[in-house]
């Protein structure tokens, strides 16, 4: 059986990615990370940038190009629940350092810890969530509370997790139920490509080129509880729309 052509490309690769990309990625976390940490004394608007210059920086050593379009379809000074289809750690770089608008993510509570990293997102503001326990999530999620009040939109993956070679994985409720109960609009953002940079469950990188599709928005003011279910089929379709 011959080699599938991306798996190719990550073995003739592996130079530059163990001795250039990963060092720039230590040195440059711990720089950027540390930066984070002093200006969120004065102003977590300000320090999220230190990770909007980290990701760019990144995908750019990587030689990965980042192409966004339906980005008219996010209002400026509109708040929003964002939700993008997850299929790689890549996603987070691509999108991060491409987007350029004031959000917090929605992440697992596992990397608070991560020096410099997890300590420069609890710093900012971030949301850290624990998956193996709902209750917990659900309590966490109401501090994003604060965030809506200062006209900031929060980053969630809906499936929780990186889905595997297939489509759009099942969905997490707890983001649908927040935009419900909030009443704010969610933004379904479509993002593809990442997935052969940096496949699941594997730490060998190719360079690549990332299409993200910014969806109109779905309006669930006025819906309730018993309108979830159909809200999350109108996500599942606009992010699958663009896959």
């Amino acid at each position: 059986m011959k080699p599938k052509p991306w798996k190719v490309t990550q073995i003739l690769y592996a130079p530059w990615t163990w001795g250039v990309f990963i060092p720039y990625l230590l040195g440059s976390t711990v720089f950027w990370g540390s930066v984070a940490l002093l200006l969120a004394v004065v102003s977590h608007r300000i320090a999220f940038h230190c990770g909007t210059i980290w990701a760019w920086c990144l995908c750019r050593v990587n030689w990965t190009t980042v192409e966004i379009t339906g980005k008219e379809h996010a209002s400026r000074g509109q708040v929003y629940v964002i939700m993008m289809n997850h299929q790689s750690h890549f996603d987070i770089l691509a999108f991060y350092g491409h987007w350029g608008r004031q959000f917090r993510w929605v992440m697992k509570r596992e990397l608070r810890n991560v020096p410099f990293l997890g300590w420069a997102n609890a710093a900012m503001g971030n949301i850290f969530i624990d998956r193996s326990n709902r209750e917990k999530a659900i309590a966490s999620l109401r501090e994003a509370g604060p965030l809506f009040d200062q006209g900031i939109s929060v980053m969630i993956f809906p499936e929780g997790t990186r889905s595997g070679d297939g489509p759009v994985g099942p969905f997490k409720k707890g983001g649908f139920m927040m935009a419900l109960n909030t009443g704010l609009p969610i933004l379904p953002v479509s993002i593809r490509g990442t997935r052969s940079i940096l496949p699941r469950k594997t730490k060998r990188l190719t360079p690549g080129r990332v299409q993200i599709t910014v969806h109109r928005p779905i309006e669930t003011a006025g819906l309730t509880a018993d309108d979830r279910n159909d809200l999350m089929f109108r996500v599942r379709a606009a992010l699958e729309s663009a896959l």
